[in-house]
């Protein structure tokens, strides 16, 4: 099975970060029974320094280059991942994407109303090229500009409802589409190091939602089961997928840093 990360700077990271794409590695890593890859083409983190997504800085230097993988980047939204999501689930043979998109889109690009329907041209077009994928989408988080812009807000707000329906009306039994909740003890102020971005407590709540998600509608994984991140160093079984000869242990096991 091969998970995609979808999403903007908020799923990329920033040098320095663990992001929480790590942190859902490390959930994977403890949890899923059975072979497993993460693909994408990009694995850098984004440099703010010089404005460039070419750090592979990571908090975790041993977090494992084949686990890196995914398809994010600081200031990309719906409005850009839908035109090339069908080249590269064709390309990445994905299975699963994890889809955190929106913000960047309501915050600089489009309205509610053009970000739905640049949503649902994503699901089309992730569907043309593999008919039996399956999609877990995070509805917006509001960041610290809906404190004090109304209407941004309520475009947060709308494009959520939007979402939903989306979601209500594009899922299928074969092509299966689940809306993750949002982590309801999320909040900017500690959650975040800018009032955006996540922080180490934010990314894994993001991981969480994507993880119960999962767990609780098709049985893959187990609970998410870091509130905090656990101390000291540990071992984790991992499973990675051959994509010409099948399923095979790329290793017994991998040591993982707590944080």
């Amino acid at each position: 099975m091969r998970f995609m990360f979808v999403g903007d700077s908020m799923t990329i990271g920033r040098a320095g970060d663990y992001s929480w794409r790590y942190r859902l590695w490390q959930h994977l890593a403890r949890s899923f029974e059975g072979p497993y890859e993460i693909v994408g083409p990009r694995t850098a983190l984004y440099d703010t320094a010089t404005n460039t997504p070419v750090s592979h800085t990571y908090a975790d230097p041993a977090f494992p280059a084949e686990a890196r993988r995914h398809l994010s980047g600081w200031g990309e939204g719906w409005l850009h991942m839908a035109p090339v999501i069908r080249g590269t689930v064709t390309a990445e043979q994905a299975d699963i994407l994890l889809v955190s998109l929106g913000l960047i889109d309501l915050g600089f690009y489009t309205d509610s109303t053009q970000t739905a329907v640049n949503a649902r041209r994503f699901i089309a077009e992730a569907r043309a090229a593999n008919p039996r994928v399956r999609m877990i989408l995070l509805p917006v988080i509001p960041n610290i500009r809906a404190r004090s812009d109304a209407p941004f807000a309520a475009e947060c707000d709308r494009f959520n409802e939007l979402l939903a329906k989306a979601v209500a009306d594009l899922d299928s039994p074969t092509s299966p589409i689940l809306l993750a909740s949002p982590p309801d003890s999320y909040a900017i102020d500690t959650d975040t190091y800018d009032g955006t971005h996540p922080g180490p407590t934010g990314e894994h709540k993001l991981a969480a939602a994507f993880a119960e998600a999962m767990h609780q509608a098709w049985g893959l994984g187990g609970r998410y089961g870091a509130t905090a991140a656990p101390s000291g160093r540990r071992t984790a079984h991992r499973h990675y997928l051959d994509r010409d000869a099948g399923a095979v242990d790329a290793a017994d096991s991998a040591v993982v840093a707590g944080t």
